[in-house]
Formats: structure tokens, C-alpha cells, sequence
């Protein structure tokens, strides 16, 4: 913080397990990495590269060791694990993981069947090497995963050795937890906070109105995820309640009644 000001919530210190940004790198230049770790490595966490980006964006190892040495952790979008999965791959995959020196993967099944106790196996084995991330949710549109079925696989991938799940919406924000027009699945959202907990499952909010959404409901450490390099410094206004959206969100009673109407 440049300056203190009161009434703004606490979040959780670095390295954290919950409140958790994870920044969606698509392609970004080393130079523009740089820029992004000098103004937003302090409020974020994760950084994915998107689907298989990594197979062909440049001065990938020199981005890694970047992001590992700002305390950001780096890994491989879940579309790269299901492209060597769907080959016959996994041996492959976990020597990719140690020659790039990643502590992270993400275990998914978005974009091709992968039979669900298959997928528990690959977890298993993964988490012995390194920490993983597993997503639910399909990435193709009208497939409809019932309510019972996103939490019992959801619980069972933490079961396997999932650190968190990573509930899908893809980058455009119009699928899995949320309806076409992008609106949040509210009924879903609110049986897997119950069944699973929030503080176990990074939500994938692409989109401002989710950001907000997600905050109002579970508060300022609420882990969200496929966050814009360039908007994780506002995202990190909202969680402190210094965005219009949600400014009085934390202030006392008294303060509140100066809201305007």
C-alpha cells in the first residue's frame, strides 16, 4: 500500500491458500511478462498459459523463470495435458513438467472424453511430482453436467490429491458455471459452495460483473481465475472495495448511509 486508508478488508498474505488471482497469460511478450511482474506480481498467484499456448509462444522457459522468481506460480493450461493425454502421451507430459521446472499442472477433460476414473488415476500419479489444479466442467456448449455430478467429481478429485478444482467457464465466461448470457449459474454455484466449499475451488471470472458476483458472495479472498494480465489490479480494487462496484461493501453503518440512492 502507497498510503493507509481505514475500513479496507484484510486479505491473506503471500503465499496463500485462499483469496488466491490466477492471471491467464495468452501469449504475452518477455517484455510485456516484465511490465505485468513489476505492476501486478503482488496481487496475483497462479499464472496459466492458456489452452496450448505454451507449445508456441517464445522465450517460454525465460517466462518461467520470471514468474518463479517474482513468488507467481507458472503452469501448463489444462487443453495442453488433454492434447498429450488424447496421443498416449502422460510419460511425455511428466518429463515436459521436470524440463521446464514446473511445480504446478492442471488436470482437465474440457475438450475431449476422458473416462472420470482415468482421470483420478492421472491426478494421483500427479500430485506425487507436483501440486495440481483439476478442472470440471466441459468447454463445449450444450453439454449439460448435472448438479450432483459437478460435486461428486469435484470431491473426488480433492479426494485423489487436487490441491484446488477449478470450476470451468472457459475464457469467454458463457459456459460450465455460467449461463450463455454469462449471468452465473446460481443454483450451481450455491450447491458447490455448500457441498464442497468455496475455499476449495477456484472460479473461473473472466468477466467484471462475475468478479463482483463472486466477491459479493464469498468476500474479498475468494479465488478467481482466467483474470486479463491487465486486469489484476482492478480486480484487486474490487476485492478491497475500492471500485465502484463494490465501495460500500465494507465500510460500517454509519459511512453506508451516505450511499447514494
Amino acid at each position: 500500500m502507497n498510503f493507509q486508508i481505514p475500513f479496507l478488508p484484510d486479505r491473506a498474505a503471500k503465499p496463500r491458500q485462499k483469496g488466491l488471482t490466477m492471471m491467464m497469460d495468452k501469449g504475452l511478450c518477455l517484455q510485456e511478462a516484465e511490465n505485468f511482474v513489476a505492476s501486478s506480481s503482488d496481487f496475483c498467484d497462479l499464472v496459466k498459459f492458456g489452452f496450448g499456448t505454451a507449445v508456441i509462444c517464445k522465450d517460454l522457459k525465460p517466462k518461467i523463470k520470471l514468474y518463479k522468481s517474482t513468488g507467481l506460480i507458472p503452469y501448463f493450461g489444462g487443453t495442453l495435458f488433454e492434447a498429450f493425454i488424447v496421443r498416449g502421451m502422460f510419460k511425455e507430459y511428466q518429463k515436459l513438467i521436470d524440463t521446464y521446472k514446473l511445480d504446478m499442472v492442471e488436470v482437465s477433460d474440457g475438450s475431449m472424453e476422458l473416462d472420470h476414473d482415468e482421470k483420478l488415476k492421472y491426478i494421483e500419479i500427479l500430485s506425487k511430482q507436483v501440486t495440481v489444479l483439476s478442472e470440471v466442467g466441459s468447454k463445449q456448449s450444450g453439454i449439460v453436467i448435472p448438479m450432483e455430478k459437478w460435486i461428486s467429481m469435484m470431491r473426488s478429485e480433492l479426494k485423489a490429491g487436487a490441491w484446488k478444482v477449478i470450476a470451468e467457464a472457459r475464457e469467454s465466461g458463457t459456459i460450465g458455471i455460467y449461463n450463455s448470457d454469462g449471468s452465473a449459474n446460481t443454483a450451481l454455484i450455491d450447491d458447490i459452495v455448500e457441498e464442497v466449499g468455496g475455499d476449495n475451488v477456484l472460479w473461473e471470472a473472466p468477466n467484471k460483473n462475475q468478479q463482483v458476483w463472486f466477491i459479493k458472495l464469498l468476500g474479498a479472498d475468494v479465488n478467481l481465475g482466467n483474470i486479463a494480465y491487465n486486469e489484476v489490479v482492478p480486480l484487486e480494487t474490487l476485492r478491497l472495495g475500492l471500485r465502484g462496484d463494490t465501495f460500500f461493501d465494507y465500510l460500517p453503518e454509519n459511512l453506508k448511509e451516505r450511499k447514494q440512492k
